[in-house]
């Protein structure tokens, strides 16, 4: 596809959305000559204010919001859905019936982009493992280019590649899903784990796997996968590789080409020699699922051909990031930590297994239609104290403790509605030499705008405790 085949073309635009991809995709077109643009979101225009307020002076914008019109679905060029759309909304089904382009911003980027493709997926990790990635390859001297990462807009990267760019993609499975329609993976992939996750959106976990394996499936043999060799389920995909695979370790591995962490020390098999990368002291704060996420951005290195030693004084210049286990800081001997964006189970229970101190959670929100049985019991066992916030997966959790703890202790729970409430609780709890987390095991939406709104609001009210 040629960027110029939006010249005069009449594109609806399904989801505007409120992170900034719809905005993106609108300005997008707006660029590239579309004649009419019609953006519908089942969300008012009251709701979208925000994002309404972003394009306007734009021309050849017209906006549907609060409803949805067949006319705009049937009787269009193409169609730029919002990640979220599933395919089998009604109005899909009915634009493919017609024989209308259905894209989403990650297919049209693969079109365009000639440039090698970095493209990282998993449930948790993906953020941090891509922005890590991207870390190592500025400071060995590379151009590398991210994109999906956070909440910037997809398309508007086209305009910043040059010819020696190397795009670092973060790949939801929604983003993948349209990757697997067309039949493309990225020339480097990366599968940091597989846990449930959006089963409010998928049927069932084999539905959400089915997307996520997009991310290898189209590979060709010269190309690289780099898999989490300790994640269970992602080696019974192995079978079904096309391409050069390189696997990261929490357990030596001497065969092959891979990346593992033993004795407190990070080494790099090339195949031929095994040498020490890094130590964990040298990596400061970073915690075991930080490691993990090293161990892969040190696999993609390999990968882009960058010599170890440059790969091993890289590493050392990598940056922490907001809301993934962020350290927001020390108020009267208690440290706090921002983990926003655990909102599965499996990683706050992660993150509550990086600590050697006694912790007081702050955890719940709303939930995915996950389980939450385990999180129950690492909390009974782990846990100093817990904060909840208010949500229909709160009271799931809840019931899920209780089945650990006595009875009489039933009346201790405390479930607050409002993230200042929630810490100032949390600090009256804590003591010297205590941790504060917030890890919720659970999604954002009700109370907050996203988890980003949740972790950031978490912040605010750390900084007003000082």
């Amino acid at each position: 596809m040629d960027i110029n085949y939006f010249k005069n073309k009449r594109i609806t635009v399904f989801g505007l959305g409120l992170l900034g991809g719809g905005v993106g995709v609108v300005k997008f077109l707006v660029k590239h000559g579309a004649r009419k643009i019609i953006v519908t979101d089942i969300k008012s225009e009251k709701e979208l204010k925000s994002s309404v307020a972003k394009l306007k002076g734009l021309k050849n914008i017209e906006f549907v919001l609060g409803y949805h019109r067949i006319d705009d679905f049937i009787k269009v060029d193409m169609i730029i859905k919002n990640p979220q759309i599933p395919w089998d909304n009604k109005y899909i089904k009915q634009a493919l019936a017609k024989k209308i382009s259905v894209e989403m911003d990650s297919s049209l980027f693969f079109k365009f982009c000639k440039n090698k493709i970095i493209g990282v997926t998993g449930t948790k990790g993906k953020t941090t493992t891509a922005s890590m990635i991207f870390d190592i390859l500025k400071n060995a001297g590379k151009n590398p280019i991210r994109v999906g990462v956070g909440q910037a807009s997809v398309l508007d990267k086209l305009e910043e590649i040059k010819k020696d760019s190397i795009i670092v993609f973060e790949l939801s499975s929604w983003r993948l899903s349209a990757l697997g329609r067309t039949k493309i993976s990225p020339q480097i992939a990366v599968f940091t784990n597989i846990f449930p996750d959006h089963l409010n959106y998928y049927n069932d976990m084999e539905k959400y796997i089915t997307d996520k394996k997009n991310i290898f499936l189209y590979q060709k043999p010269k190309d690289w996968l780099i898999i989490n060799g300790d994640d269970e389920k992602i080696r019974e995909f192995i079978p079904e590789v096309k391409s050069q695979i390189i696997e990261f370790s929490f357990n030596e591995k001497t065969s092959g080409k891979t990346v593992f962490y033993k004795n407190e020390n990070i080494y790099l098999n090339d195949g031929i020699d095994v040498r020490k990368l890094a130590s964990q002291k040298s990596l400061g704060l970073y915690r075991r699922h930080n490691i993990y996420n090293i161990l892969a951005a040190s696999g993609v290195a390999l990968t882009c051909g960058i010599k170890f030693e440059k790969i091993k004084k890289a590493i050392l210049k990598t940056n922490m990031i907001s809301h993934r286990l962020e350290f927001v800081g020390e108020i009267k001997g208690v440290k706090y930590y921002n983990d926003s964006t655990a909102t599965i189970p499996q990683a706050a229970i992660a993150a509550l297994e990086s600590f050697n101190e006694p912790v007081i959670l702050i955890a719940g929100g709303s939930d995915k239609k996950l389980d939450f049985s385990e999180f129950g019991k690492v909390i009974s066992e782990k846990v100093k104290g817990v904060v909840f916030i208010k949500g229909n997966a709160t009271e799931k959790l809840i019931s899920e403790i209780k089945k650990y703890i006595p009875e009489k202790d039933h009346t201790k729970f405390e479930v607050k509605d409002s993230m200042r409430k929630a810490v100032e609780s949390a600090n009256r709890f804590a003591d010297r030499g205590d941790v504060v987390l917030l890890s919720p095991g659970a999604a954002s939406f009700g109370i907050f705008a996203n988890e980003f709104d949740r972790g950031d609001r978490f912040k605010q009210n750390v900084r007003k405790l000082r």
